[in-house]
């Protein structure tokens, strides 16, 4: 293909990806933006046709022979592309043929900005759900302490004993009320910030699930032992990763799930985008369970206080574990479907952590 030095010096420092494709649909050219997107060199994919290292519906390329073959060009929003190390990309492309020379074929990712979309969408529904229940919250526990109380001051004045009961069946009612109130408050008090170890305080779940299923669920462990330790608070920590096992654990045994499993698993990510802000280094841990998924119909709402998927769920340890994650400025997300739930834990290692909020 006919170019000078300087063009290709253009395309080389373009932040999107750029190929050169001949009349065949073989790749000529790429710059670095596309060996870092495809994960692969030019000298390894050239003269390939693109099917060898792009695999893409037969429509699409179908309507890339077209263009060439007319010469008009066309572009294409959010396309699923898998490279050939499997990875799969969203990536919106325009396709722009050139006379005599091929197909010049731009990429841009979009897996980044829709998950910092997506992300920033979560947070948002979430605060707003937590200004929300605290705010219920505080209405409710108000006239909780009267009820209470007038119910305290009645139980003295009554001579019967079978009028007692009533009595108390108002007091323990109203703690009970007030114990679920406090829940969804959060926390009274500021956590002791100090260097965590992820797999310590997994170790310690761990210890805690394994007396309560009695060896009836299998614990898979898989850790990245280069994690390094971590501001955190330790006990929240604990209580965000308990919650969410805990959840799988129930649901396992609820849906009667053959071989039922749970798999810890820890990986140290680079350069990882949670909500708007962009981390160096981040914890990621998976919680997988073999149960019988989450139902669709939750997807949305499965963090909000009061939202549970299980009969006798409470709806509130998923909502406890983000808020946690939150003031770890790190971030849960799941994906679920029959025989496999995912839950990720996303921690950034390389920031001082504000907790108190």
């Amino acid at each position: 293909m006919p170019y000078s030095q300087s063009h290709k010096q253009i395309l080389d420092n373009l932040t999107s990806a750029v190929l050169v494709l001949d009349d065949e649909l073989c790749i000529q050219y790429m710059n670095p933006a596309a060996e870092m997107l495809l994960e692969a060199s030019v000298r390894r994919l050239k003269n390939r046709p693109i099917e060898e290292w792009l695999s893409s519906s037969e429509d699409e390329l179908a309507v890339l022979r077209q263009s060439l073959a007319s010469g008009h060009p066309y572009s294409k929003r959010e396309a699923r592309l898998v490279t050939q190390t499997g990875q799969e990309l969203t990536v919106d492309y325009s396709v722009n043929p050139i006379p005599e020379a091929g197909i010049l074929l731009e990429i841009q990712a979009r897996d980044r900005l829709i998950r910092i979309e997506r992300e920033e969408e979560l947070l948002t529904r979430h605060a707003s759900a937590r200004v929300l229940v605290r705010g219920l919250a505080h209405e409710i526990k108000n006239p909780l302490g009267g009820i209470r109380g007038a119910a305290q001051l009645l139980d003295r004045e009554l001579d019967r004993e079978e009028l007692h009961e009533y009595t108390r069946i108002i007091i323990d009612e109203a703690d009970r009320l007030r114990h679920l109130v406090d829940r969804l408050l959060g926390p009274h008090k500021l956590p002791v910030i100090e260097p965590v170890n992820i797999h310590d305080i997994l170790e310690h779940v761990c210890s805690l699930v394994t007396a309560e299923v009695g060896g009836r669920i299998r614990i898979v462990r898989d850790y990245d032992p280069s994690i390094p330790e971590f501001n955190g608070a330790r006990g929240q920590l604990i209580q965000a990763v308990l919650n969410i096992i805990r959840n799988a654990m129930q649901a396992l045994e609820e849906a009667q799930t053959p071989d039922p499993q749970i798999t810890l698993r820890t990986r140290a990510l680079r350069q990882i985008t949670l909500g708007a802000e962009r981390h160096r280094l981040v914890c990621a841990l998976e919680i997988i369970d073999n149960g019988p998924g989450i139902p669709e119909e939750l997807a949305d709402t499965l963090f909000y206080p009061m939202v549970s998927s299980r009969a006798q769920g409470s709806g509130l340890g998923l909502s406890i574990a983000q808020s946690i994650m939150n003031q770890h400025k790190g971030l849960i997300e799941f994906t679920s479907e029959p025989g496999c739930t995912r839950f990720n834990l996303f921690i950034p290692l390389e920031l001082s952590h504000d907790t108190s909020r």
